[in-house]
């Protein structure tokens, strides 16, 4: 049975031998239910510092692929525990897949889907997209179910135009999991687990264990948490790399994922409205490296899932690397964004430079 952390939610190995995995052009994907191929390091004499950086800070457990190999890992890969809103860009996975299939129209509006909330949404909130709840920019300002968001940034309601204005908000996230299930028929989870967790090979998944969350009450739309362990995580980075392919399946389209990682919202906007780190725009929920704010060369064209306490999925496809980082939660043990993002990336991009 897979570990589990469980919280008040208030912010929101042995290596497998190369035979159980696909090769292409020096890539190696574990097929489903088949544990990593493992590797040295391009650069190993970069592999001590990592770890000693690692032991000296927080981090649980860390994972770093390359080319579909595990170059380093550190902790407990195999627990699971809070994702935080690293989450959201799992919704973003998923809606993928739905979209492709014509069972989701991106474009459709809040009124034409007859979405609603307590107390009523405004009429020009009803006219937000889905689309525009995807990239966090809807307009709409009604409470969240949980905290942890920029709603203290929040304009006055109603005065804001849908597509005009980007809010790091949580009832736009919320609300997504909500429209999932109505226009599918299926839950968050449930697509999570046919659509991407079995296809990959998942290795510590389990349904039973993702926790959905309601603290405020002022919503009829709860937060639904995921909890995953720091391996599977970086399989959802890897198949990110991968541009949504597994081994000889395209789990989510390609060009959704070529979408959902281009910057809708550049990082000064970003840093205006709904400040996080600097340099860092947004997509369709991904946190995506703004080139225009000279970020190290490695990380163009990269975009990253983060969570609070350093809940972390980062892609870095101009070196073929992928980070998997978290810190245990429910716990005092924590991880600043500046550390992971000035110490603990730059020390595993150095694995393969």
């Amino acid at each position: 049975m897979p570990q589990v952390l469980r919280r008040e939610f208030i912010l929101g190995a042995v290596a497998a031998s190369a035979g159980g995995c696909m090769h292409m052009h020096g890539w190696a994907t574990p097929h489903a239910a088949i544990d990593w191929a493992h590797a040295e390091p391009p650069n190993s004499s970069a592999l001590p510092s990592l770890l000693r950086l690692l032991a000296r800070l927080d981090t649980t457990a860390l994972t770093a692929v390359h080319r579909g190999r595990v170059i380093a890992s550190y902790g407990d890969e195999r627990l699971n525990s809070y994702l935080a809103s690293a989450r959201k860009s799992l919704v973003s996975m998923i809606f993928g897949v739905s979209v492709a299939r014509g069972r989701i129209d991106p474009d459709a509006t809040l009124e034409s889907i007859g979405f609603d909330d307590i107390g009523g949404l405004l009429a020009i909130e009803r006219t937000a997209t889905i689309r525009h709840l995807l990239m966090a920019r809807s307009g709409v300002y009604h409470r969240a179910a949980n905290l942890g968001d920029a709603t203290d940034r929040a304009p006055p309601r109603g005065s804001v135009q849908p597509g005009e204005y980007f809010l790091y908000n949580n009832w736009d996230f919320n609300a997504l999991g909500a429209i999932f299930e109505k226009l599918t028929g299926r839950g968050l989870y449930q697509a999570f687990a046919e659509d991407i967790a079995g296809p990959i090979g998942m290795q510590d998944w389990d349904i039973g264990l993702q926790p959905v969350r309601n603290d405020t009450r002022q919503s009829a739309h709860p937060a639904q948490h995921f909890v995953l362990s720091t391996r599977d995580m970086a399989r959802i980075g890897l198949l990110m790399l991968q541009e949504g392919r597994w081994d000889r399946q395209q789990v989510v389209p390609r060009s959704w994922v070529r979408l959902t990682t281009r910057i809708t919202t550049p990082a000064t906007e970003v840093a205006r409205t709904s400040p996080f780190f600097d340099g860092l725009g947004y997509g369709y929920l991904w946190w995506v490296f703004d080139p225009a704010a000279g970020w190290d060369a490695g990380m163009k064209g990269g975009y990253t899932a983060s969570g609070a306490a350093v809940q972390f999925i980062t892609i870095l496809p101009a070196l073929d690397l992928v980070v998997a980082h978290k810190t245990q939660a429910p716990s005092e043990l924590n991880v600043s964004p500046q550390q992971y993002f000035e110490e603990i990336v730059p020390a595993a991009m150095r694995l393969v430079r």
